[in-house]
């Protein structure tokens, strides 16, 4: 007995244990101490990070290039340092297209851009939800509040119809609707994952809202200043027919510049916030519709929980919305303990951060789109895109017409 006791002490040497592992190849049966685990989670992590890093620092070089090259074509036409017509996330997810169609992206980058189509995304949006607050509406706003509503329904009742007509995907044409009536790249983005929309098809919605909101950037500015005799109009009328927030700002900047009209520059601006505002409520409202939908389509009823139709980053969103107007609405605190220095800091770093964040995933939308796969969906929705553009601005220029008393 003693004998095979002293097997069982010899086993535990170092050198026995060692015998039934490959050479070299520490014996991986045995459990992990608490200090292994630890390691072995850290190896992990720094495993995964090598794996997304390759795509997150392309999408973002993306997005850089598209800030630096919105500037220098700002200075070619004479604008404002920091101010420019073109959108840095247009200019993002044109050099990714360029890129995915001319070159290629690696399978390396795979990991990182699919981050950004969804994590970074999702952050942009809801910091976005910080640079929104209803404490800027004035009168003049209030009287376009029917302008506002007037184009937001005629967009989505006209786009839902035409794409119905032409026999076009649902989900195409529920971003398209939600690009043209709201705030243009950000209401894609922000429906696109609500609907499970595919990257071609956020691509492509993308691209309409982009053609024919830098069409209207570069004419309505002299059209408005021929249609419309007062600038509280003018700018009602570029910050209710254009689509994108930034190009109804370069609009306004240039209307301001080239006719000496700031009010119609502020309106305009103040209008299409007010429209941002509309997020809230509509893109949770066509996620219910669109599941709904389907559900009729299919002849089966969706039990969906209140999280899966409208996800959480939405909800959060909507949050931080209603965090800013409350910590804008008045005293000594934001808040009734935030200093009123540090809260401007808030807006500040969020439109700081929100724009970068959404340009990296819109970069990455591009390096993830094939134009090979966009030519199997036709023109069709260019001319959807291009009968909401047009109808959104027909009905503009209608509404302020017939409420021009009331915009002093």
């Amino acid at each position: 007995m003693s004998t095979v006791a002293s097997r069982y002490v010899h086993l535990e040497d170092p050198f026995y244990s060692s015998l039934d592992s490959y050479e070299g190849v520490p014996d991986f049966v045995a459990p992990r101490t608490p200090q292994a685990r630890v390691l072995a989670q850290a190896h992990d992590g720094l495993a995964w990070i090598g794996s997304v890093l390759p795509g997150i620092a392309l999408a973002l070089l993306l997005a850089w290039a598209g800030y630096a090259l919105s500037d220098v074509f700002g200075g070619l036409m004479k604008y404002q340092r920091g101010r420019s017509p073109l959108s840095p996330i247009t200019v993002a997810v044109l050099l990714g297209l360029i890129i995915r169609n001319t070159i290629g992206v690696p399978k390396a980058y795979e990991a990182g851009l699919r981050l950004c189509l969804k994590t970074v995304l999702r952050l942009g949006i809801v910091i976005l939800g910080l640079t929104l607050s209803v404490k800027a509406i004035g009168h003049d706003v209030i009287a376009g509040l029917p302008v506002i509503i007037g184009c937001v329904a005629v967009a989505l009742l006209l786009v839902t119809f035409v794409n119905r007509a032409l026999g076009l995907p649902r989900r195409l044409g529920t971003l398209i609707a939600v690009g043209t009536s709201i705030c243009g790249v950000s209401a894609i983005v922000a429906t696109a994952p609500i609907i499970d929309a595919d990257e071609d098809e956020t691509a492509y919605a993308v691209g309409c809202i982009t053609i024919f909101g830098l069409l209207a950037l570069i004419t309505y500015p002299f059209l408005a200043h021929q249609l419309f005799p007062t600038q509280v109009q003018a700018g009602t009328f570029l910050g209710t027919a254009i689509h994108d927030t930034s190009q109804v700002a370069g609009a306004g900047l240039a209307f301001s510049q080239q006719y000496n009209a700031e009010l119609a520059m502020k309106t305009a601006i103040t209008v299409k916030l007010v429209r941002n505002l509309c997020m809230s409520l509509l893109i949770p409202l066509m996620a219910i519709l669109y599941h709904r939908g389907n559900a009729k389509a299919t002849g089966k009823t969706a039990h969906q929980r209140w999280h899966q139709v409208i996800p959480l980053f939405v909800v959060a969103f909507v949050l931080m919305a209603c965090i800013r107007s409350l910590g804008d609405s008045g005293g000594d605190k934001a808040l009734g303990f935030i200093p009123l220095a540090k809260w401007k800091l808030v807006d500040t770093e969020a439109k700081f951060f929100a724009p970068w964040l959404l340009a990296t995933a819109l970069g990455a939308v591009g390096l993830g789109t094939g134009l090979a796969k966009l030519r199997g969906l036709g023109l069709k929705p260019f001319s959807v895109g291009f009968a909401a553009a047009l109808s959104v601005g027909a009905v503009s220029f209608g509404l302020i017409k017939l409420l021009a008393p009331y915009m002093h």
